[in-house]
């Protein structure tokens, strides 16, 4: 057996024999059979070896997630950009989906039934969404979604409504497999409707294009008492341009991003900058989460990051950040929806099939009730969520609305999961069953900020 094959992971601790290293984790699997034996004593190396072999890991990870391809600049300096168009609003609040809307729902769904429902669980252990699944969310358009038509996307309005019913669609597949395929997207639909006409001719295109660029919306932060609209990365000026200081948390699949949109607190108003991922002084970590762990969650360390002046996305008086913030709640609400569905249509044919004391749990009524109360506060939730999307869509102020839709989705998308879990007892303790994984992907709706938007 050759040393590399002696190397591999597979065939024990539950990973599977197809699995392999990448160069990193065979020269750290090779140091840690080399640590196993007495030689390094003997030779007194063990703490020169323990050094290395944290130096290889944390340095070598940062190494390989560096690599950016170059963004060509064009565009017209200082002009504003294309902005998509408000919605039609008659002023009758009307659920239904235009036609439009109804074909992508149908398509999106079919591909969360038959994608990535299949693959959550697996991504769920991995911690990473397949790449086959990631190239298929990109052949059904998702990253231009909130593109309008004379930007390469394929909307003729301001998309919020449909970001939210896509988002929807996709979380009833799995949450975490859902922010993976939009965050990409998220990047793409917030340059479009706050970036110059610069930025978009300089990084629209691969978005547009067939390699579309991994990218993610930075705006968490690991502190206790995080206060979105306050974030503790800082941006001074410096020259003709801006140095950005900071850590953000939770970022969606940032080891492969070569395009971050981060907030940053700019002369006591919060910003956001666009920062490609080969600018020095980046640095990637991995952050796996409680839930949402498809996402491959990682922390973004920014040191003495330089960007251009013309870094800047949209204004910076804080009220485009204040608008990303609610535009991103309002995903999260989408997401919460989808994910709540989900744990309804599973439980309630299990509930009905489930037998103690010869009959089914379905004819207690302590069941029956907590059924039925997960349907209401479902619809509640789906009510609010759609209310402050379409508001959004039309271009109207949806402050009041998205704070009640994120409050509704936060508490109540909580207990769903709980009482998801409770309806199947013990088996809403084990992952044989998907309701486990629901309930901790639900509890981030209250938690996470940024990451997604429509």
């Amino acid at each position: 057996m050759s040393l590399i094959s002696n190397l591999k992971p597979g065939g024990k601790n539950g990973v599977p024999s197809s699995e392999s290293r990448d160069p990193i984790g065979y020269l750290v699997a090779g140091l840690n059979r080399l640590a196993q034996t007495d030689l390094l004593d003997r030779v007194r190396m063990r703490k020169p070896a323990e050094q290395a072999v944290f130096s290889v890991t944390r340095t070598g990870f940062k190494t390989m997630t560096s690599a950016s391809r170059t963004f060509a600049r064009a565009g017209k300096k200082g002009q504003p950009g294309t902005r998509p168009t408000a919605a039609a609003s008659s002023g009758v609040f009307d659920l239904t989906p235009t036609e439009d809307e109804q074909m992508l729902v149908d398509v999106v769904t079919e591909f969360a039934e038959e994608v990535v429902r299949p693959a959550a669980a697996e991504a769920d252990k991995a911690c990473a969404a397949p790449d086959t699944l990631l190239k298929a969310s990109l052949e059904i358009g998702l990253p231009i979604l909130g593109l309008p038509e004379s930007l390469g996307g394929v909307s003729e309005e301001r998309s919020a409504m449909a970001g939210t019913l896509v988002a929807e669609a996709l979380a009833k597949g799995d949450m975490g497999l859902a922010v993976a395929t939009l965050a990409p997207g998220s990047v793409a639909t917030a340059i479009g409707l706050w970036g110059t006409d610069a930025q978009q001719q300089t990084y629209l295109p691969a978005f547009t294009g067939n390699e579309v660029p991994a990218a993610a919306l930075a705006l968490n932060e690991p502190s206790v008492l995080f206060d979105v609209l306050s974030p503790s990365t800082t941006a001074t000026k410096s020259g003709d341009g801006y140095v950005l200081n900071g850590t953000k948390s939770l970022v969606a699949r940032g080891d492969h991003a070569e395009l971050f949109v981060v907030g940053a607190q700019l002369d006591g108003k919060p910003v956001l900058f666009l920062v490609e991922s080969s600018t020095e002084g980046l640095s990637i970590e991995g952050d796996p989460a409680m839930g949402v762990r498809a996402a491959s969650m990682t922390k973004l360390v920014l040191e003495d990051v330089k960007v251009p002046a013309d870094a800047v996305l949209g204004e910076t008086d804080g009220s485009t950040y204040t608008e990303c913030v609610r535009l991103s709640r309002l995903a999260w609400c989408a997401l919460a929806v989808g994910t709540a569905q989900a744990v309804l249509d599973y439980v309630t044919p299990y509930v009905k099939e489930r037998e103690a004391f010869g009959e089914p749990i379905a004819h207690r009524q302590s069941v029956a009730f907590m059924v039925a109360n997960i349907a209401i506060e479902l619809q509640g939730m789906r009510l609010l969520t759609y209310r402050a999307a379409s508001r959004a869509a039309a271009g109207k102020d949806f402050s009041r609305e998205v704070a009640l839709a994120r409050k509704a989705c936060a508490d109540k998308g909580m207990q769903i999961g709980l009482d998801g879990v409770q309806l199947l007892g013990g088996h809403g303790f084990v992952k044989e069953h998907p309701v486990e994984r629901w309930y901790r992907d639900l509890r981030a709706i209250g938690i996470m900020e940024g990451t997604v938007l429509v």
